[in-house]
């Protein structure tokens, strides 16, 4: 198909700041920008966020992709949990697994048993899931080389 563009992933969380500690300072996006509240933000429709809440709109971007996650805080509501089977996750190959992983369990997040990741490429690797503050899934893996 010609004229698609993948733009970016978006998780909602209930404290954007909170949610940097990790997204940012542990996985290592940069913050492009965020936006203040704007009650008249077609989100409130398309997340189907209750009018009372007050929410805020991060950009990150990472050294080599311009805007490509994006983290919707949704303050003044109490977040329900992700219902499970979870059913997104984002998907990150990371140069620094152990620091990420390291720097996870520091916050106190969910962090899976790592696992001996196969490509279908015959490369090997290492994957490991993290469920963030807000009960978002993230993998993260690293390559190793050829199997």
């Amino acid at each position: 198909m010609t004229g698609l563009r993948f733009q970016r992933g978006n998780y909602v969380v209930a404290d954007l700041d909170r949610a940097l500690t990790f997204y940012q300072d542990v996985l290592g996006f940069q913050v492009t920008y965020i936006l203040p509240p704007n009650p008249t933000s077609y989100s409130y429709s398309v997340f189907a966020i209750p009018a009372e809440a007050v929410m805020r709109f991060c950009v990150l971007s990472t050294q080599t992709q311009v805007r490509v996650m994006a983290l919707t805080e949704v303050a003044n509501l109490s977040l329900s949990a992700v219902p499970h089977p979870r059913r997104s996750a984002i998907v990150l190959e990371i140069d620094e697994l152990d620091a990420a992983i390291a720097g996870a369990l520091a916050l106190g997040l969910t962090v899976f048993d790592e696992e001996v990741l196969h490509t279908k490429d015959g490369r090997i690797g290492r994957e490991i899931g993290i469920v963030d503050f807000d009960d978002n899934l993230v993998v993260l893996y690293k390559i190793l080389g050829e199997a």
